[in-house]
Formats: structure tokens, C-alpha cells, sequence
């Protein structure tokens, strides 16, 4: 595996971790202020968003870990709690700040809520997939032992393992695809539909590739064989669905 520290000056370390969270946003911004004008957004809200969306993301994913995921080791490493970069982010916190201080930007800005979430949607897709691949290179997270061809053996764990951190990844990149597909072929959908559909394949995604993932039954919480991401991404994706079906409702009678 790749050593997750790509340069050490001095006591200071760069990781591939925070370098891969930076690109997420510098690529992130591009792709938004591109693709503002397709949701009569100015690109300078867009910009004026990024520090709630970077504050949001960190806070609410470093948040949802300490409490959710892995209580035990953070309080009893308190100061860890502050090391990011060093990984352990939930992407179901970073989901819930995200929309919950979006909803307050829009609001301090007088615009619709679910338009703007409908364009933060496609580039935080494909930002999640930079992530992921960070997970990758920190060897967290990793897969159960397997005998496919393309297994891979992590940092500290015994046997080759499912890279559940790129099935992950290439998942966001698919629904990054998706996304773009939607935007430029259906000019007349309902707004809020591009970000529930984005939920929901992510939910899809999560749930599923979960169940290559090698976690401790001390880490977050398990119920009937499934642990917490999967009972969020069931809740998330029950309620997104319900959301799409009345969004295509209203669609398919203005037609």
C-alpha cells in the first residue's frame, strides 16, 4: 500500500488524505460556478458558499464519528478528536450539516433552498470519490479478506482485501454521471429532484458496499447484521424515495 504520508517537514506531516479533501473543493467550486448559470445561480453565491459548505462538512462528519462511530477512542483521546486529517469523517454527518446549513444560506440569501441543493448535488458526488480515495490510501475502512483478482492488502491488516473504499468511489463517480445525464437531458424536471436522486443512489451505494466492509462490532452500532451507515442509508434513501415519487408525480401532470 501507499504510504498515507506523502511529505514530513520537520514535525509536519502532508497527507494524501487532506490533499485529496482539498481537491475535492477546489474541483468542487469549478464545477459549480460552471454549471451556476443552469439553475440561475450567480457565481459569485457560489463562492460566497464555499466556507459554510467546508465548515459544514468538516464539523458535522468529524462530529457524527466522535459520537456515533467510535466514541470510545475519541474520548479517550481527546485531543484526536481535532486531527481530521488524519481521516475519520462520516459522510451521513457531513450530509445532515450540509443541508441543514445550506437551508440557512439560502434563507440569509433569499434563495431556493432546493435549487441551490440541486446544484451543490453533482459536484459533491464527485468530491465524495476524492474522499474515498483517501480512505483507500489511510488503510481505514477496509474491506473483508477475499480471493478476487483484484484484492488488496492494507496497511496493519492481515490477508488481501475487497477495496471497498474504490467500490465506494467509483459508485460516486457513476452517480456524478448520472447527475450531469439528468441536467442536461431533462431541461423541464422539478427542482429537488437531482438532490433526492442523489440521496438515494448514494444511499443505494452505501448500503450495498457496506457489506464488503470489515468493521468491529465496537465501531458505531449493529442491528440484524447491518451496521449504522446501513440503517442511515435505509432511512435517508425511504425518505428521498418518497420524495422523487411525488416530485415525478407533479411532473408527470404538467406534462
Amino acid at each position: 500500500m501507499i504510504d498515507p504520508v506523502l511529505l514530513s517537514i520537520g514535525g509536519l506531516q502532508i497527507r494524501y488524505y487532506g490533499i485529496l479533501y482539498a481537491l475535492a473543493f477546489i474541483i468542487g467550486l469549478y464545477i459549480a460556478k460552471k454549471l451556476s448559470r443552469h439553475f440561475n445561480i450567480s457565481e459569485s453565491l457560489v463562492e460566497d458558499y464555499i466556507p459554510y459548505i467546508i465548515i459544514a462538512d468538516i464539523v458535522g462528519a468529524r462530529l457524527f464519528e466522535v459520537l456515533f462511530y467510535d466514541p470510545h477512542y475519541y474520548f479517550s483521546h481527546p485531543l484526536k478528536i481535532f486531527a481530521v486529517w488524519e481521516g475519520g469523517l462520516a459522510s451521513h454527518g457531513a450530509i445532515i450539516a450540509i443541508i441543514l446549513t445550506t437551508y440557512y444560506f439560502c434563507k440569509k440569501n433569499k434563495v431556493n433552498v432546493l435549487n441551490f441543493l440541486d446544484l451543490i448535488s453533482i459536484p459533491v458526488a464527485l468530491g465524495a470519490a476524492f474522499i474515498r480515495i483517501g480512505n483507500f490510501i489511510n488503510s481505514e475502512l477496509v474491506g473483508k479478506i477475499s480471493s478476487v483478482p483484484w484484492a488488496v492488502k492494507f496497511n496493519g491488516y492481515e490477508g488481501l482485501r475487497h477495496p471497498v473504499q474504490l467500490y465506494q468511489a467509483l459508485g460516486h463517480v457513476f452517480i456524478f454521471f448520472i447527475l450531469l445525464i439528468v441536467l442536461f437531458n431533462y431541461k423541464n424536471r422539478k427542482t429537488g429532484f437531482i438532490f433526492f436522486s442523489m440521496l438515494l443512489l448514494d444511499s443505494v451505494f452505501r448500503f450495498v458496499t457496506e457489506f464488503y466492509k470489515d468493521l468491529p462490532f465496537d465501531y458505531g452500532f449493529f442491528y440484524l447484521n447491518m451496521n449504522l451507515a446501513q440503517w442511515f442509508s435505509i432511512f435517508i434513501g425511504m425518505i428521498c424515495l418518497i420524495f422523487i415519487v411525488r416530485i415525478l408525480k407533479n411532473w408527470s401532470s404538467s406534462l
